[in-house]
Parts: structure tokens; C-alpha cells; sequence
């Protein structure tokens, strides 16, 4: 076969999963406009026409129909029938947790990403990589978690979308780790305690302290009271790259080592150790990437992390160097029912 032959052969199209890929931004969008639009909370528990819906919103009914359509085929909304405008939706289950107030946190999440913030970010990746600038550096003038300092109401919006994101991993982390051993644990840059309170949940025996900056564990320490866990569980301010509360059987870097350069997480490793007995274990909660090109969920948070900051996920080897620059070692990795691991590390 000739080389013009060979060329003749190839599609003259995009493949399927490239669309796919692209067209996703599209519907990832569409989502976050329904949310945004008011359309989830007007559906309600009733079904709508999306002629009735845009009467009610004050939007163009055309438009809000292609909308309505994308999200129905995404299984957020289900269509009841009916021809162009009058056609007539219901929301499904999974469209539900969309919601305000919904337990899932989904919404929050939704508009988090789907943000200004985060889509002025995702605009500079491109700079990102020739640079080395975050998005936020490059469009915000100062890093990630300095904009959520200076803006209450994201930072609130963000501890909520770390229970939709991660959620669903504090009970496995709790199910698959056996902490018999331990009286006490220190959660590490803990946000507002959900994996504190998994823990003490499925361990009786155990108390807990959620250690992080101030301003977080004030909000923290209110969630610790809503879940009725004040009494066994405290708070305390502090940088985890000054110092952490010492003493404890346990210790635990939940989500924490994902957010910072390699130097950035031996400091934080050797702070850690600084404040453990000899018998005392670390417990570093985080995706560990599998080798290769395997699909893992923590490959696409790694790309979060490429955006919003100068951290990043990391595989078995990678984790064990960092351990080992900061005189610490791996005694073993337990795998949950989630995609997360439980990084069991003791003194070197």
C-alpha cells in the first residue's frame, strides 16, 4: 500500500472520545446554568412546561429549552413529553441533589466550579504550564487559598464542596482503617472535621482535635456541635508548618499533602514528626495514582490541583520519597471502598 493510500485511510474527523471530551465543557456549563438560573428550585417536587419555566424566570423559552434537553440527557432532569417550549420536565433523583440544602453539598460544587473564579482560572492554564503561576496567581494576583481567606462567603461555599467531593470518603476511610490502638488522633489541616467525625463515629473509644487555622476551625468547631461530637472532640488553631499539637496516638494529613510543592510537604511531614511519640502513627489520607496510564478519579483532581495550585496527586514511589526526605517511613497503604488510601507512616 502506498503512503497517499495510507493518508486516504485516516478518518477526516475528530474520534468520537475527543468530541466527547470537548463537548462535556458544553454540558458541564449547562449544568451549572440551570442551577444558577433558579430552574432546580422552581421544578421543585412538581413538574414544569419549560414555557411555564421561563414565564417564571424571565428567560427566553428557546434557549431554556436546548438547556433543559442537555441536562435531561445527562439524567438530571426527565422529560414528561410534549412538542418544543411546551415540552414538560420533572427532576430526577440524581437532579435533586442539586437543590439548596441539599445533604450532598452537589449544588455547591456545581457553582464552585463552574464559578468565575475557577473558569478565570482555568482560562490561564495554558500560562500555568509555560509560567509556573496558578490560575489564581495569574488572574487573582494571589494564591488560592489566600482568595478564600479574603472572601468568607467562598470559603463557606468551598467546605461545603469538600463534602461533595469527599464525603462519601470519610466513612471508608473509617470502615477500612482499624484505630483500636489509638486513644486520641489530631487531624491535621482538618477544615471543618468531616473525617474527624467519621472517625469518632465508627470508634467509640476514640477523641479527636481538628487542628487548622483559626478562621477554619471556627467553622469547624460549629460543625463539631451541630453533629452533637463536642463533647469528645475539640479544636485548635494554628499553621501546620509552625507547629501541631503534640502528644497524640494518631495523626492525620487528610487532603492536605495534594495541595503543596514536594519542599512544601516535607516541611509539613517534619512538623508532623515533631509533635509524635515514638509509638505514635501519621495517617496521610490522599489518592495514590496507580502506575502507568491506569484510569484512577485522582488523575482528574490532579488536574484541579495543576489549576488552582502549585500542588499535585502523587503515586506509591512518590509519597515514599517525600516520607523518607523528612526521615519518616511507610509502614503499609490500605485501600477503601473509595478511591482514597490510608498512608500508614511511623518515625524513621
Amino acid at each position: 500500500m502506498t503512503a497517499t493510500a495510507d493518508r486516504q485511510a485516516v478518518p477526516a474527523h475528530a474520534p468520537r472520545p475527543v468530541l466527547s471530551m470537548i463537548h462535556s465543557a458544553f454540558l458541564a456549563r449547562t449544568v451549572s446554568t440551570v442551577v444558577e438560573l433558579g430552574v432546580v428550585e422552581e421544578l421543585g417536587d412538581r413538574p414544569r412546561s419549560c414555557a411555564d419555566l421561563a414565564r417564571t424566570l424571565g428567560a427566553q423559552a428557546g434557549p431554556l429549552h436546548q438547556l433543559l434537553r442537555g441536562t435531561a440527557s445527562a439524567g438530571l432532569l426527565r422529560s414528561l413529553g410534549g412538542i418544543g417550549v411546551d415540552e414538560v420536565f420533572r427532576l430526577t433523583d440524581m437532579g435533586a441533589t442539586l437543590r439548596e440544602g441539599h445533604p450532598s453539598a452537589a449544588r455547591d460544587m456545581v457553582l464552585m466550579l463552574q464559578g468565575h473564579d475557577v473558569l478565570e482560572c482555568l482560562q490561564a492554564l495554558p500560562e500555568r504550564v509555560r509560567q509556573g503561576r496558578t490560575g489564581p496567581e495569574v488572574t487573582l494576583g494571589r494564591t488560592w487559598f489566600e482568595h478564600m481567606r479574603a472572601e468568607p462567603e467562598l470559603a463557606a461555599r468551598f467546605d461545603r464542596m469538600m463534602v461533595a467531593i469527599h464525603g462519601g470518603e470519610y466513612g471508608a476511610v473509617a470502615e477500612a482503617y482499624a484505630m483500636h490502638w489509638a486513644r486520641n488522633v489530631v487531624d491535621v489541616g482538618g477544615g471543618i472535621g468531616g473525617l474527624t467525625l467519621a472517625l469518632l463515629e465508627v470508634n467509640d473509644h476514640l477523641t479527636g482535635t481538628v487542628f487548622d487555622l483559626p478562621d477554619v476551625v471556627e467553622r469547624a468547631r460549629r460543625n463539631i456541635l451541630r453533629a452533637g461530637y463536642s463533647h469528645r472532640c475539640g479544636v485548635t488553631g494554628g499553621s501546620f508548618f509552625d507547629r501541631v499539637p503534640s502528644g497524640a496516638d494518631a495523626y492525620v494529613l487528610s487532603y492536605v499533602l495534594h495541595d503543596w510543592t514536594d519542599s512544601d510537604c516535607v516541611r509539613i511531614l517534619r512538623t508532623v514528626a515533631e509533635g509524635m511519640t515514638p509509638n505514635a502513627r501519621l495517617l496521610v489520607v490522599e489518592n495514590v495514582l496507580p502506575a502507568g496510564d491506569q484510569p484512577h478519579p485522582g488523575r482528574t483532581l490532579d488536574l484541579l490541583m495543576a489549576t488552582l495550585t502549585h500542588g499535585r496527586e502523587r503515586t506509591a514511589e512518590e509519597f515514599a520519597q517525600l516520607v523518607e526526605a523528612a526521615g519518616l517511613r511507610i509502614r503499609r497503604i490500605v485501600p477503601t471502598a473509595s478511591p482514597v488510601s490510608v498512608i500508614e507512616v511511623g518515625l524513621g
